[in-house]
């Protein structure tokens, strides 16, 4: 089965033997009618897109043979030798036998807060407001950062797990820490692969760049 092509049409359409392109409102204009540097731009802009298209699948072709391969790689082991290759969570770590290269498979969950998480600030707020306003400043600030929500209406997670870190005598206090606790639950997992090699076994580990924002 051959491969759908990626590459981005010119946009032309032809009417009556006339070419035009719409513009952004949807409007045909003809080609003549155009600014050269704005034809160019279009040109621009679309060639690039057809190389990302391109670079895009070739990439999730990469990952999906990745796991393929590592996958039969596993199997394979545990038929001969009734073992695995892995750690908690299903983290894995996978290398050459010079140690010179590394491949590793991280599995992370994510996390969403149930409806204890607002007991937990309720009672939170019992304490903040019977301690006197220049005690536990830091915590303040903390239950501040935590319950306060960004742009995209999320509370900032960090913070609440960094209450979690304070041991702090009092029964609403801990109360609280148990409901957070409790509010936790895992709502997914993304697995990633990420690739590392170095020149020599006391050199850094460096990771191969996949990533177009980081390359």
């Amino acid at each position: 089965m051959q491969p759908t092509s990626l590459k981005i049409p010119d946009g032309t359409i032809e009417v009556a033997g006339r070419f035009y392109l719409p513009d952004a409102k949807g409007n045909l204009v003809p080609l003549e009618s155009i600014k050269p540097a704005d034809k160019l731009q279009d040109e621009t802009v679309r060639k690039v897109m057809g190389h990302a298209r391109d670079l895009s699948a070739r990439i999730a072709r990469f990952k999906q043979h990745t796991f393929d391969d590592l996958s039969a790689f596993e199997q394979l082991l545990a038929q001969e030798y009734d073992a695995k290759v892995g750690g908690a969570k299903g983290n894995k770590t996978f290398m050459t036998f010079d140690g010179l290269l590394k491949i590793s498979v991280q599995v992370q969950d994510h996390l969403d807060f149930g409806p204890q998480l607002q007991i937990a600030k309720r009672l939170i707020d019992d304490c903040l407001l019977e301690w006197t306003a220049d005690s536990r400043f830091e915590i303040r600030t903390i239950v501040t950062r935590a319950f306060n929500v960004d742009k995209s209406g999320q509370i900032n997670r960090a913070e609440i797990f960094a209450l979690l870190r304070h041991d702090i005598d009092d029964e609403r206090w801990a109360s609280a820490m148990a409901a957070i606790r409790d509010a936790i639950r895992v709502v997914g997992s993304k697995t990633y692969v990420r690739c590392y090699e170095r020149v020599s076994l006391d050199a850094e580990w460096r990771a191969v760049t996949i990533d177009l924002a980081k390359a």
